[in-house]
């Protein structure tokens, strides 16, 4: 699937995410990954002027979703049976990029990694690993 069709998609099967006016968006897909931003917003920031950590759970679900979706097609039902993340450094009030990278697409299931980072520092502010189950054909 291309970002337009991974966009519709979600649009479609998914409406309540754009509720709100959203501002996670689909950057690029390619071979193995996707990489989706967060864009700041204060609704995402928590006390002590950081982003909070459901904003980035969430962010490396979507960006795990996304690329499982871009490899496999259009399966509404492929859902997280996995999530851990490690938060490594405070973010900062601003945008946050997810890479998501599969490891393993199977069958049944599909393994990848995420990387969160910030323009302007260097090194990871989290690295997620997620587990989705894919439904039978």
């Amino acid at each position: 699937m291309s970002v337009a069709e991974l966009d519709a998609f979600m649009d479609r099967e998914f409406p309540e995410m754009r509720m709100g006016a959203s501002t996670t968006r689909i950057e690029a897909i390619g071979p193995g990954f996707a990489r989706l931003r967060l864009g700041f917003s204060e609704k995402n920031l928590r006390p002590g002027g950081t982003i909070s950590g459901p904003a980035m759970m969430a962010l490396a679900d979507y960006a795990m979703y996304a690329a499982v979706l871009a490899h496999i097609g259009p399966v509404a039902l492929a859902v997280t049976t996995s999530l851990h993340i490690d938060f490594m450094r405070r973010p900062e009030p601003a945008d946050i990029l997810a890479e998501a990278r599969l490891l393993k697409l199977g069958r049944v299931l599909a393994v990848g990694a995420i990387e969160m980072t910030q323009a302007g520092l260097s090194g990871p502010v989290a690295n997620a690993s997620s587990t989705y189950s894919i439904p039978p054909r």
